[in-house]
């Protein structure tokens, strides 16, 4: 796996556990990276995505919820829902070019999802990236990579 594949994994994980258990202290998250992380350089990217999706959620959920058609984000599974707010932070809040973004998305929800998640997941980031990150390319990340 990738070093910042693993790193995205696990910001997924934290970001899995904080939104089903929003009681969980911001410092136990850090020790759970932590563990995961042992390199310093993943461990401030991981927690750069996770701090960053915590701090924009609000207009990430917005952003998705009105991507989504007929879907709410109370209705999508949670590791749906957790990737697009990381795969959404990516793409809107970070200069990690689109293409990498939606295959990293792509890779997780296929890992933690179910058989619908990895589809799901690809029209909606494929509808979030922003135009000045797309240029002249229009066409939607393709399910086997190409």
């Amino acid at each position: 796996m990738a070093r910042r594949s693993l790193a995205r994994e696990v910001a997924l994980q934290m970001l899995f556990q904080i939104d089903l258990n929003p009681d969980v202290d911001i410092q136990d998250v850090a020790e759970m990276m932590g563990e995961r992380l042992k390199d310093a350089e993943l461990r401030e990217f991981a927690w750069g995505l996770f701090s960053g999706v915590r701090e924009y959620r609000a207009m990430l959920d917005e952003r998705i919820e009105s991507t989504a058609e007929n879907w709410k984000l109370s209705r999508m599974a949670a590791t749906d829902r957790n990737c697009l707010r990381l795969g959404a932070f990516e793409l809107l809040q970070t200069s990690t070019p689109h293409r990498v973004v939606i295959d990293e998305a792509l890779d997780l929800a296929r890992k933690f999802g179910n058989e619908r998640s990895a589809p799901f997941v690809n029209g909606i980031l494929d509808k979030l990236v922003p135009a000045e990150k797309r240029g002249g390319d229009t066409g939607t990340v393709m399910e086997n990579g190409g």
